[in-house]
């Protein structure tokens, strides 16, 4: 999805991360706090202590607490804060990091400096499969069929879905059809049922254009032939549907980017409900639900990782049992009792896999699947298919103009690269097995 202006801190940030993942003390989950920019002083240092305590793995929460620091002349509490981002391998570039030097004392520049990643490690184990017509646009969702090698994508700027299908184990370019969906605005998220029988796929005006009527706003059903879609309008307060998943019960889950609620649509019901009421989250970007469908999983982009209790609609914060960012999350998708996350936010972007407890309510380790990709732009969304992640590399929202260093430079050519997914429950209780060995 569309993400907000860019992350409230001294520059871009990202982060740098090896092959293992590690496992350390347990975090408490805490009851998730809504939390909003522009009622969260940005020089005020006790508010800003006690959103990045709310918040413990958000970089964003971190930075703008570390600029307080720096402001106010405490060093030691700053080089606490660098030392949170070089546990996650956060680095800063070049500007910020002679922002940060600037503002300590020359003594103290040593230390600093030691905290300073120089440059995030590129991560590149995707391969390309297959290539978009630059007139797509703005591609913002990807559906790929189950042993079909199918793909549906969804343009936000041209209101159409594109179709793809090739051969088994071949790459086939120019293998496209455009598919004009009849009152369809901006499209974002795209899920399709089981059986294959009907796709739902998310509409709003999400790029903020004036339109002579008004938009319609909630989930398109999508039979084989793409006409004449089913509507199910998103409830009153919904301001936008971005990001959708579905669970096993053919339910479909949506986000609203706007206006911060959750939403859901039920098996054969002609109206969408409120799960989570709009304002709790900033902008919720992907969902996923945990393996025994009692949990949705939802990415605040500026705060990091909440789980929903669905029968009871309460919110609480995902905990992680080691050092990790979780905020800058666009798409979110689970593989067994792992998440696979993508974060766009710059300096670098990369995907990551957040391998869940047993009860799926915390975090226990964490790595990096890759990372600043020299074929990315600003990747987009996507979906797992036998075993591997089909997303979107190069969404063209840099070249758009929607968003904050958007370049207006001519369309280009769409990426769609596939990344084989490792199993890190499978490599957890292997590692178990050999400490257990004598």
């Amino acid at each position: 999805m569309k993400p907000l202006s860019a992350l409230v801190a001294l520059a871009c940030f990202g982060c740098i991360g090896g092959a293992g993942f590690a496992q350390q003390g347990v975090v408490a989950a805490d009851l998730w706090r809504p939390s909003h920019t522009e009622t969260e002083p940005l020089s005020y240092r006790a508010s800003l202590e006690a959103l990045a305590n709310d918040f413990p793995d958000s970089a964003n929460a971190r930075a703008r607490l570390l600029r307080a620091q720096l402001d106010d002349g405490d060093t030691d509490a700053a080089l606490d804060s660098l030392m949170w981002f070089k546990q996650r391998g956060v680095s800063f570039n070049e500007e910020a990091q002679a922002q940060i030097l600037d503002m300590v004392a020359e003594e103290q520049a040593g230390q600093v400096r030691d905290l300073l990643i120089a440059a995030p490690e590129v991560i590149e184990a995707s391969t390309l499969y297959a290539a978009m017509p630059a007139e797509a646009g703005l591609v913002e969702g990807l559906f790929a069929a189950q042993s079909h090698n199918m793909l549906v994508a969804t343009s936000m700027s041209a209101g159409a879905i594109y179709l793809y299908e090739a051969p088994t184990g071949q790459l086939a370019e120019g293998k496209w059809t455009a598919v004009q969906i009849p009152g369809a605005n901006d499209l974002s998220g795209i899920v399709g049922e089981a059986d294959a029988s009907i796709g739902w796929a998310a509409s709003s005006d999400l790029d903020g254009s004036e339109e002579e009527e008004a938009p319609f706003t909630g989930l398109m059903g999508l039979r084989a032939d793409f006409q004449n879609p089913i509507l199910v309008p998103a409830p009153e307060g919904a301001k936008a549907i971005g990001d959708i998943t579905m669970g096993p019960d053919a339910t479909v889950y949506a986000s609203d980017p706007v206006g911060g609620g959750i939403y859901r649509k039920p098996i054969g019901a002609v109206e969408m409900e409120e799960l989570i009421l709009p304002g709790n989250f900033v902008s919720p970007q992907g969902l996923a639900l945990s393996q025994s469908g009692e949990l949705l999983y939802v990415s605040d982009y500026l705060y990091g990782l909440a789980v929903v209790e669905i029968g009871e609609g309460t919110v609480a914060r995902l905990p992680s049992d080691v050092p990790v960012f979780l905020d800058g999350i666009d798409g979110l998708w689970r593989h067994g009792n792992t998440l696979i996350a993508m974060q766009n936010v710059d300096s670098p972007m990369r995907i990551v896999a957040l391998n869940l407890s047993d009860d799926g309510r915390r975090i226990i380790g964490v790595r990096v699947l890759e990372q600043a990709h020299s074929k990315w732009t600003k990747p987009r969304g996507g979906s797992i298919s036998d075993g591997a992640l089909y997303y979107i590399a190069t969404g063209q929202y840099d070249r758009s103009g929607m968003g904050e260093g958007g370049d207006g430079n001519a369309p280009q050519t769409i990426q769609i690269r596939r990344l084989e997914l490792p199993n890190l429950n499978e490599e957890r209780q292997a590692a178990q097995m050999l400490d257990g060995a004598p």
